[in-house]
């Protein structure tokens, strides 16, 4: 059974060239600039949080720490985020962030 969400599928299934498109831009805007892997992914776990996408937040937080940051890392890239999108937002994505880290904690 897949770990990718049945929404995720699919799209990648219907619309493949898109699909893989996406991840290709990805990946060259990754790659165009210094910031390492792991930096990258807690930045793109912020967005989500700041734009409330609850399954983004799965995908970066869980990207997050197979790049190498801590848990306490990943927590705080959304704390940080308080003054700027609310307790409120910052609570969900912390919840959100807790279901991929829970989940890990279970394999």
């Amino acid at each position: 059974m897949s770990k990718l969400p049945g929404q995720y599928r699919l799209i990648k299934k219907r619309y493949s060239k898109l699909f893989d498109a996406v991840g290709n831009l990805g990946r060259a805007v990754r790659d165009s600039g210094p910031i390492d892997e792991k930096t990258s992914q807690l930045i793109q776990l912020a967005a989500s949080a700041a734009m409330r996408s609850e399954g983004s937040v799965h995908s970066h937080a869980r990207r997050a720490v197979e790049a190498g940051a801590t848990i306490d890392e990943v927590r705080h890239s959304v704390i940080l985020l308080t003054s700027t999108i609310g307790f409120p937002t910052v609570s969900a994505a912390l919840s959100w962030v807790d279901d991929v880290l829970k989940a890990k904690k279970k394999r």
